[in-house]
Parts: structure tokens; sequence; C-alpha cells
């Protein structure tokens, strides 16, 4: 019971989220994904590292796909080109279970989440963000 009720509040959540809110959450999925992923592969948890990569891989792919060149071409291009380094770091992580690929990732994107962080309510303050639709 405490189960449905929690999964109803995570949709309602997400029903209700602005779009900077949804990137929000995606990097917070993100990160607790590739520091697990780093740990297992420390550990000698491969397969439980090469799951982890897998979910971390997929969100990637996502931001990648949700990029708009139409909207801002210089920051899509610039973008895009960061999450292909990312998805190929993470396709060799999986394939060696190496540790230090995962830390390139969350190097090379941890300041573009902590600008998100910044950004998202702070846009929120000014009306900018709109909700998902």
């Amino acid at each position: 019971m405490l189960q449905t009720a929690a999964a109803r509040y995570q949709q309602v959540r997400i029903s209700t989220a602005s779009k900077g809110e949804l990137l929000l959450a995606l990097y917070e999925g993100l990160f607790r994904f590739l520091r697990g992923a780093q740990i297992c592969f420390e550990q000698d948890q491969d397969a439980r590292g090469r799951e982890l990569t897998s979910k971390s891989h997929a969100i990637i792919s996502e931001l990648q796909i949700a990029l708009d060149p139409k909207v801002a071409p210089e920051l899509c291009e610039t973008l895009g080109a960061l999450y292909g380094f990312c998805l190929d770091c993470l396709r060799r992580a999986a394939a060696e279970a190496d540790p230090s690929a995962v830390a390139d990732v969350i190097r090379v994107l941890t300041p573009l989440r902590d600008a998100w962080v910044q950004a998202v309510p702070e846009a929120a303050r000014q009306g900018v963000c709109h909700r998902a639709e």
C-alpha cells in the first residue's frame, strides 16, 4: 500500500512538473546512476555497474534527443557533442568495467548540472518555465 501511494505521488509530481523541474530530476537520477556505476566497478560488481551504466546511457540519450536546434542551434551543437562524448565514455565504461570512464562523465557533466540547478529556479522565479506538455 505504501509503495502504491509513493508511486501515485511520483506520477503526480512528474505530470505537474515544469520542463526545468523534469530536467533537474533527470540529472538527479543520472548522477545517482553514475556514482553507483563508478562504485560498482571499483568494487568488482561489474554486472550491476553495467546495469547502472545502461541507465545513465538511456538518460543522456534522451537529453540528446530532446535538443531542439531550431531554438538554439549553437547550444544544441555544443550539448550534442558533449552528450556524444559522454555516451562514448559510458560505452567504454561498460565494455571495460572502467570506473575512470564513468568519472570522466561525472567530471564533464557536473558544471552543466550545477548551472541547471541555478538556472531552473531562477527561470521559475521570473516566470520563464512552463509546465511540461
